[in-house]
């Protein structure tokens, strides 16, 4: 058997690793977009690595783009196997590949229109809207912690990661010439403790662990010292100031966290009836799915629910779709928190409203969660700049730029190794593989496994092919 790493090796986007057994089956753990670089990610999205008419599985993790995005695209391109996921994942999917697929469609039109005025070669989408929709068909969905047997060699079973709505650990028990082999692919974990979220659950003991390490370098800030800061700055931006908080946020899971501890703000009369705007479609249909599954939130949630049936809506909430009216919170004065995506600054609504209040000294953009170095995201956060380009425009930098690292939906470093050695019997594994995370955060997640006791601690390469 080998697993060959083709995304988030290296880096912390397009996660792929393929497993191929000594019978010549072929199973692949997330098929992930390539994020962060606009169109300079074309190529590596295009460039899979495998044919995708030879995949016979596919198991997915989460329903994040960086782990799902180019789902369409394996489609597009002959895949008719089985999907594995979560109902939620299922779920989330559905909307979120669809919206990807718009996106896709949206940026070529507008770069095929740079191209042909530089007398240049036009590009097709990765994929359309109806590949996004016929790929549905191909989902299967399993419980966590449900055991299922693909075939009498692989069986495989899904444990709650905490990460987001219907992520999982996928546990697989591979059988080949009598010997067993387990394999854990971590996908992507959460917090010990999270607002909305359970806890990562403990998963079955693996022989081998593919684990990420988007934070194997830093320490989080206390989760409950998060609501506080994020009231503090409420109060400084829209009371004080009479500004505007803008917040670039995920659309999935992170936004709908933001919005509850903003809801428990409210019950608790904290918020002061400042306006609050998500402006995202794609979120505002999310959330709905976040109301579906609210029973399997944690238990703050549900006693939230005990006394307010809606934990992501409140008075002074407005979800947005309306182009009109994301446009009308630009010329607006009224201080205000706007809450759009994408989290990275990298596209959507949010580059907008950055763009049009950048300049301003009332204006506070709040990040509040992990930007990849290259994104605008990432670059506004460096205290030094003084202009950025957006939309091709320069603009000088006088809104403050701050961030809450509370409010993040992977484990730090501390976090995931006290999850993996409550677990685990460290002893048992025989290679951990390191993926998903800058070069910094990887060499910190190396050092930091190893310090606690994991032995052969590998960090894999791009195109890597390992036997196991």
């Amino acid at each position: 058997m080998t697993i060959q790493f083709l995304g988030a090796a290296g880096e912390v986007t397009g996660s792929k690793h393929l497993i191929t057994t000594n019978s010549g089956k072929t199973i692949l753990l997330d098929c992930g977009m390539y994020q962060g670089k606009g169109m300079e990610t074309d190529a590596a999205n295009r460039n899979l690595g495998f044919d995708p008419k030879d995949i016979h599985y596919v198991l997915l993790s989460h329903a994040h783009i960086d782990h799902t995005g180019l789902i369409p695209y394996i489609y597009k391109l002959g895949f008719r196997g089985k999907i594995f996921c979560t109902p939620a994942t299922r779920d989330l999917c559905e909307l979120m590949l669809q919206d990807t697929a718009f996106i896709q469609e949206q940026d070529v039109r507008w770069y095929n229109k740079k191209m042909d005025r530089q007398h240049k070669p036009k590009i097709q989408p990765l994929f359309d809207t109806n590949h996004a929709r016929n790929v549905m068909k191909h989902f299967y969905t399993l419980e966590y912690d449900k055991p299922y047997r693909l075939d009498e060699e692989v069986e495989f079973c899904f444990t709650n990661s905490g990460h987001m709505l219907g992520s999982a650990i996928i546990s697989l028990n591979i059988k080949e010439k009598g010997e067993l082999k387990r394999i854990a692919y971590t996908g992507d974990v959460g917090r010990a403790y999270s607002h909305i979220l359970s806890s990562p659950q403990v998963f079955p003991q693996c022989d081998y662990l593919i684990c990420e390490s988007t934070y194997g370098n830093r320490l989080h800030d206390d989760v409950h010292l998060s609501e506080e800061h994020l009231q503090g700055i409420v109060e400084e931006t829209c009371m004080y100031k009479r500004g505007k908080l803008l917040i670039p946020s995920f659309s999935v899971g992170r936004t709908q966290e933001i919005v509850y501890v903003l809801n428990e703000l409210y019950n608790d009369g904290r918020l002061e009836r400042v306006p609050v705007y998500v402006d995202s479609p794609l979120s505002a249909n999310a959330t709905q799915i976040f109301r579906r599954y609210a029973d399997t939130l944690n238990e703050q949630v549900r006693d939230t629910m005990r006394y307010d049936n809606d934990p992501f809506g409140f008075n002074s909430l407005r979800y947005i779709t309306d182009v009109k009216e994301s446009k009308a919170l630009n010329r607006s004065q009224e201080p205000c928190i706007i809450i759009s995506s994408s989290g990275m600054l990298e596209a959507g609504r949010i580059k907008h409203h950055v763009s049009n209040h950048i300049d301003d000294p009332t204006t506070t953009i709040l990040i509040v969660g992990y930007c990849t170095p290259s994104s605008l995201g990432a670059r506004i956060q460096d205290p030094n700049l003084r202009f950025v380009s957006i939309f091709g425009y320069d603009h000088r930098i006088r809104a403050q730029v701050t961030k809450i690292e509370g409010f993040s939906g992977h484990g730090d470093y501390r976090e995931m190794i006290h999850y993996f050695s409550a677990s685990q019997d460290v002893k048992q594994i025989r290679k951990t593989f390191v993926v998903h995370g800058d070069t910094d955060a990887l060499l910190g997640m190396q050092t930091h496994l190893q310090e606690a006791g994991f032995q052969s601690v590998h960090i894999a390469q791009k195109d890597e092919c390992v036997i196991l």
